[in-house]
């Protein structure tokens, strides 16, 4: 863990290199996904049973490619009630949330009686990656399906590892809960590739979300224009921005609850306290040891934790905004005030009673967001990413001649004399 103050000097070299770091996996994935990928593209089904036996350790046609959905009823039904109703609470908020999220078809006619619009509709089929390798996660399930639902997507296909061939009987549930119609027992870039391409066994989708690893996001990278994807997501991340009236150890649980997922996740503290910060650091090293994922968060900690002290909390959001962090909390007093200066950020939770962790399952909004700067230009996932936009238009006579000179001059100019006769030659047969 770094400690940078900003009001020292080469404070400004010390932040860039902080800004610019790479945390994504030290490995080149890059050919080997491009092998994968050639392999399920020529080879099909073969390909996708040979690497799921060669990475998932199991053999598909003995496991089985597909899990029953009769099995996703069976898990759901064997839940405790208290995650049954966890589930069903965190499906309630998130089908609500997305359901605002649904775009308007618009279409008018303007001054010169023309009309213009455009109509929304859903992709009709789109596949979901779920992570089974180092942690299985029934909320990405419900993060992912259920937007696709909102949207009106007619086909909902779900891939996820199963090493050893076992599944997470909480995925399945989920999977159940949000209307999954197809669920494959296969995971990391032969999915996303059989997903896009198709093979004798999964019929291709039209697009693909959810996190994965390094493999994963270089599959879904290489594979856009096959097929649609929502994000090239890379490690988790946390910023938080806090005064000294927080609880340390609240503050040092939100840190580690990114830090928890992997090792090169990143969680920063900036603070305008320095006796603040000291005990935050020191609850942090204490809670890393009551945690099971105890290793995982103390080498992400190390290697990528930072706490940064400023001058004033208003001066952090700057330093924020170059971050575009995935998450950001503002746990101080003027949450709203330092909220309306935030340019960059996947997700903003405000004030001191919203911790990022519960944004992750039950508060409604996405926890699929942009990481590793691409807040700066990207958004969370929504039901947008499941529907695409027709524009339409319809011209009578007195409308083209209104707009279709114009239309001419500017096909001749660039050299496109079809396009000109394609609209002159309407204006003259209404001058006849």
């Amino acid at each position: 863990m770094i400690r940078l103050d900003a009001a020292a000097p080469g404070f400004a070299g010390k932040f860039t290199t902080l800004v610019n770091a790479r945390r994504e996996a030290d490995e080149d994935v890059a050919r080997n996904v491009t092998h994968i990928i050639k392999r399920v593209r020529d080879e099909g089904d073969a390909a996708v049973k040979d690497l799921t036996r060669l990475f998932d350790k199991h053999d598909l046609d003995q496991t089985g490619w597909k899990i029953d959905r009769a099995d996703c009823l069976a898990a759901w039904e064997g839940l405790t009630p208290e995650l049954r109703d966890a589930l069903e609470l965190a499906a309630e908020r998130i089908a609500v949330y997305h359901a605002r999220q649904k775009p308007e078809d618009s279409d008018g006619i303007d001054e010169l009686g023309i009309r213009l619009g455009a109509r929304w509709r859903a992709v009709d089929s789109a596949g979901v990656y779920v992570p089974g390798g180092r942690a299985a996660y029934p909320s990405s399930v419900l993060m992912n399906a259920i937007p696709a639902k909102a949207a009106g997507v007619r086909r909902l296909v779900m891939v996820t590892p199963t090493p050893n061939g076992e599944v997470n009987p909480l995925v399945l549930a989920a999977a159940h809960i949000a209307g999954v119609d197809e669920l494959w027992r296969v995971g990391g870039a032969q999915a996303v590739a059989a997903l896009a391409y198709g093979t004798a066994s999964i019929a291709p989708v039209d697009v693909v979300t959810g996190p994965g690893n390094a493999w994963v996001a270089e599959a879904k990278r290489q594979l856009y224009g096959v097929v649609g994807i929502d994000m090239v997501a890379g490690p988790s991340e946390i910023v938080v921005v806090a005064d000294g009236k927080n609880d340390p150890e609240w503050i040092a649980a939100d840190l580690l609850s990114q830090a928890e997922h992997d090792p090169t996740s990143q969680s920063i503290l900036f603070t305008d306290d320095a006796a603040f910060a000291d005990k935050v650091a020191a609850a942090v090293d204490a809670q890393i040891e009551t945690l099971s994922t105890a290793a995982t968060a103390r080498a992400s900690w190390d290697a990528n934790g930072a706490i940064i002290l400023v001058p004033s909390l208003v001066e952090a959001i700057p330093l924020c905004d170059r971050l575009a962090p995935e998450h950001l909390e503002l746990a101080c007093d003027d949450a709203e005030g330092l909220f309306d200066m935030v340019h960059h950020a996947g997700s903003v939770f405000l004030g001191r009673h919203t911790p990022e962790a519960v944004g992750d399952y039950v508060a409604g909004p996405n926890h699929v967001l942009p990481t590793g700067r691409r807040a700066r230009f990207a958004s969370g996932l929504s039901v947008l990413d499941f529907m695409k936009r027709t524009s339409f238009l319809a011209l009578d006579e007195a409308g083209l001649a209104a707009i279709g000179p114009a239309a001419v001059a500017l096909a001749n100019a660039e050299g496109l004399p079809a396009h000109a006769r394609s609209v002159a030659i309407r204006l003259r047969n209404q001058e006849e």
